[in-house]
This record gives structure tokens, sequence and C-alpha cells, in this order.
């Protein structure tokens, strides 16, 4: 009985993951080209529900101009053309319609020829944002501080591979080692590819993320006490070397999202504490839900650990044979 109701638990838990490894924000970038001349650009990703009907709504004192461009990019429908504004955006709303159902943000970025570039962020539940006149470095900080929470949150691989690292080790103080080692390499490399220092094919890099889940799934199922694993002789180590690989897969998914020109170091800053923010919270609930089970039944918490790797592993192996494939 106790199998059938964990099996049908992580069945439930594991339904979307199978679905889709990453839930991409939507993005509106508006720039202004000439006084009063605008291009506009909408991203609308194929991923998180968001349907033909999502569009953008421009400010009331805008209207469209010319040919409108539409082509897929990367899993994303771009379309993009031109305005003619008469008078500022500044005070004026922009946001989406057909927004409620999505399950994924928009990201909104706004730039004028005078002035400062701003962010906006919009969800199902606030669809519509107000272009301040002097938006506040604040209003970018929030911004990318919440899209990096969304990115570990529901950038499935990611998410997993963390759970993984809880699942494998024991110890509070091993967990943490493990879990810091893995932040510093991925902080590494999301700031030296988001700066241009170094850089690798995004179709590989995500292939072997998906290769490093599976590897922590197979030393899950053949942990043995009395010969431990080189994952538990050396978690950091492992860690730290898959994490430099997750670190381009988290600058693959910023780069799409894209940087404010003049607080490049502030956004980067900001949405890599957003990352770790969230990656804490996985942690910490993975690791008492874990510990309180252990407590009320060890036999009980031992076949979840067996039967959530054996899931983790399925997903992982899957989504390395997509990735290769496709």
């Amino acid at each position: 009985m106790i199998r059938a109701l964990l099996l049908a638990a992580l069945a439930l838990l594991c339904a979307p993951v199978v679905q889709a490894d990453e839930l991409r924000p939507g993005y509106i970038e508006l720039t202004e080209q000439q006084p009063g001349q605008w291009h506009w650009l909408w991203k609308a990703p194929l991923r998180g529900e968001v349907s033909a009907a999502t569009q953008p709504v421009f400010p009331a004192n805008c209207r469209r101009t010319g040919a409108e461009d539409r082509r897929l990019v990367n899993a994303a429908l771009v379309t993009s053309g031109q305005l003619r504004c008469t008078g500022p955006v500044a005070g004026q709303r922009i946001g989406l319609t057909g927004f409620a159902a999505a399950q994924t943000d928009a990201l909104v970025r706004v730039q004028p020829l005078a002035g400062a570039v701003q962010t906006l962020r919009l969800t199902p539940d606030a669809p519509m944002a107000t272009i301040a006149a002097e938006p506040g470095r604040w209003q970018m900080v929030r911004s990318y501080l919440l899209i990096g929470v969304d990115h570990i949150l529901f950038g499935y691989d990611h998410l997993l591979f963390v759970i993984a690292l809880v699942l494998l080790l024991d110890g509070l103080w091993r967990i943490a080692a493990a879990v810091t080692a893995f932040t510093v390499a991925h902080s590494i490399t999301l700031v030296g590819t988001t700066l241009g220092v170094m850089g690798l094919p995004s179709a590989p890099v995500e292939a072997v993320i998906a290769l490093s889940i599976l590897f922590l799934a197979v030393e899950i199922v053949k942990r043995d006490p009395g010969q431990p694993r080189l994952s538990e002789r050396w978690p950091w180590l492992v860690a730290f070397g898959f994490g430099l690989l997750h670190g381009f897969g988290f600058a693959g998914a910023l780069a799409e999202i894209g940087l404010p020109d003049r607080d490049v170091g502030l956004a980067l800053l900001a949405f890599n504490l957003g990352v770790e923010a969230g990656q804490l919270a996985v942690v910490v609930a993975s690791a008492a839900a874990l510990s309180l089970l252990r407590r009320l039944s060890p036999p009980v918490a031992a076949l979840a650990v067996r039967m959530a790797a054996y899931a983790i592993g399925s997903i992982a192996a899957w989504w390395t044979i997509d990735r290769l494939v496709g």
C-alpha cells in the first residue's frame, strides 16, 4: 500500500516535469529609434500556456505602422514591427492581453532615446504596467531578482539536480558544502558567459546538464554505506564540476531575456541572487521533508529516496535523448 501511494505521488509530482525542462518568460521590447518612432518586439514562448490570443498592448498614444515580421526562434514565436507615438510614453500603460491563463511571466524592456532603460515585469495576475518617467534602479533589480527565482523554481533540470544532491548526501554540512560549490561554479560561468569571456554551444551543454542529473540518480540508487562512491567522498568537487555546466544553462536563459545597457552588473547580480534564493528554498524544503520522513519511518524514507531517484533518473534519461536528437 505504501509503495503504491509513493508511486502515485511521484507520478503526480513529476508529470509536469516530463513535459518541459524549463518555462521561459515572455519578452516585450520597445526601442525608440527616432523621436516618436519606436521599434517593438514581442517574444511569445511556446511553453507556459501562452496562447495565440496573447498579444502586446501598447501605450494609448501609439499606433502600429508598416508591415510586421513574424518568425520562430528558439522555441518562441517572435513578432516585431514599428510604432508611431505622439508625445512621450512615460505615464502610459503597456502589457499583454489574453495572458491570464499563462503559466509564465513576461519581461518588458523600454528604451527611449533620452532617459534610462527601464525593465517591468508582467504576471498573469498583473498583465499591465505603467511606464515610469524616471525609473528607479530598484524596479530593475526587483524584476531580475524575481526572474532568477522563477528560473530555478521552474527550470526543472536545475531543480532536480539540487534535489538529487539533497537525496544523495547525509548531514547538513555536507549538503551545504556541495550546494555552495555548485553555487560558486555556476556563478563563475554565468558571469563569464554573460560578459563574453567564455562560452559553449547551448545544445551539447543542455544534453550534459541532463546527464549530470542522470549521474546523480545512478549514484543514489547504487549507494552503499560500506563503499562510498566518488560523489559521496568528494561531493563538493562533483557539484562544482557540474555547476560550471549549469552556469552556461543559466546564462543561456538570461541571454534570451536580455540585460539593461547601463546596469549590466547590477542586473546580473540581482538575477544570480534570485537564483540562489530559489535554490536555498528548494534545499531547505526538500531537506526538511526528508529529515521528517526519516524520523517518522526510516524504511519508508529509504523507499521514497530510491523511488525518487528512479523517477529523476528516468526523466533525466529522457531529456538526454531528447536534447541529443532534437
